[in-house]
């Protein structure tokens, strides 16, 4: 099973950038089965990108960075340079991401991918609003059109 998770917020402009590629995946998986394939919309709900990843053997998370790099830059990196333990709060809106990576393999062990990539994509605009900037919108298309030929791929 590939479980592909899109997280970001739909108000902040390019943040929104994984939960669009995702729901663009959900249209294509409707259009083209795969029934190996999985394709979630979390948001930035951290705590049900762990219970939704559980049980697959290939883990992609796509979201949108800010790391001061060149805005539209496309950065495919293993799960494990960015899985981190989650520090104690009481806020569900602290779990992130990368906190599920690491407490979902602490918690569900040979039950959580163990194959993850993320894709992150930098944003050059996180302000409220409801578009995607013209070079992060290129970006997600070819992201886009890698995963859809990786589930073409690999999921035959």
């Amino acid at each position: 099973m590939l479980t592909i998770i899109g997280c970001g917020n739909l108000n902040r402009n390019d943040d929104a950038v994984g939960v669009i590629i995702a729901q663009r995946l959900q249209q294509y998986l409707a259009e083209n089965p795969h029934p190996h394939v999985r394709v979630y919309d979390c948001g930035t709900a951290g705590m049900e990108v762990m219970f939704q990843a559980r049980g697959s053997k290939q883990l992609v998370i796509i979201d949108a960075s800010s790391t001061g790099s060149e805005p539209g830059a496309v950065f495919k990196v293993p799960g494990k340079e960015l899985e981190a333990m989650p520090e104690p709060s009481y806020n569900l809106h602290d779990f992130r991401w990368d906190n599920a990576l690491a407490a979902g393999q602490k918690i569900f062990k040979n039950d959580f991918p163990q194959e993850v990539t993320v894709y992150l994509i930098e944003a050059a605009n996180l302000s409220f609003g409801l578009e995607l900037s013209s070079v992060v919108k290129h970006s997600a298309d070819l992201v886009f059109e890698e995963l859809t030929t990786f589930i073409s791929q690999n999921n035959e």
